[in-house]
């Protein structure tokens, strides 16, 4: 009778390995590690965005619809103007705050989900796999859509070309993405 051949081990070991050792690599946190998403096609985005733009316009519509009724009721014939005047100027104002705050804030918590893109079942998830902090979406959000692509509208005279380039830039960009992604390195995901 001839012995039976020893056990194979992986290399490196005389021993059983540890569970583990040698096995499935971990799997992110967060559910994507880099090149294991699909990216979002262009009509989901823009689905989510109309969605997102609603949103903000009917959160602000709530405080500012019966303040401008109250305003505009209040004066005479001459106030009545002006305080439709002022009341248009306070909706821009906090139309612009609940966008600014709505979009990071929910990206944020939600780990790379608004509303919006909860509908579109998309998600905006950082290419590095590390979950979304309050300073990307910030960033991303704010600085790059409001400032970056608001001035360059308004060095225009108001010509909406940079918004409208931001918008269709994800037709053509091999990722799917869009100006305001390059600089914090996001992508908008199936989810």
């Amino acid at each position: 009778m001839s012995e039976p051949a020893p056990p194979a081990y992986p290399p490196g070991y005389t021993s059983p390995p540890p569970p583990g050792a040698g096995g499935v690599p971990p799997q992110p946190q967060y559910g994507y590690a880099p090149g294991t998403y699909r990216l979002a096609p262009w009509g989901r985005r823009a689905v989510a965005a109309l969605i997102d733009v609603l949103i903000v316009f009917v959160l602000a519509s709530i405080v500012l619809v019966p303040l401008g009724l109250g305003l505009y009721h209040r004066g005479g014939t001459g106030r009545g103007v002006v305080a439709l005047v002022g009341a248009l100027i306070l909706t821009v104002v906090l139309v612009a705050i609940v966008a600014l705050v709505y979009a990071p804030v929910m990206l944020w918590r939600t780990n790379g989900k608004t509303v919006g893109r909860i509908v579109a079942g998309t998600r905006l998830i950082r290419a590095n796999g590390q979950p979304m902090t309050l300073g990307v979406a910030a960033v991303r959000e704010i600085v790059m859509k409001f400032l970056v692509v608001g001035v360059a509208n308004a060095v225009t005279v108001g010509l909406p070309w940079a918004t409208l380039l931001d918008s269709l830039w994800p037709l053509w960009d091999e990722e799917n993405r869009a100006l305001h992604d390059f600089p914090v390195n996001t992508r908008t995901v199936l989810d």
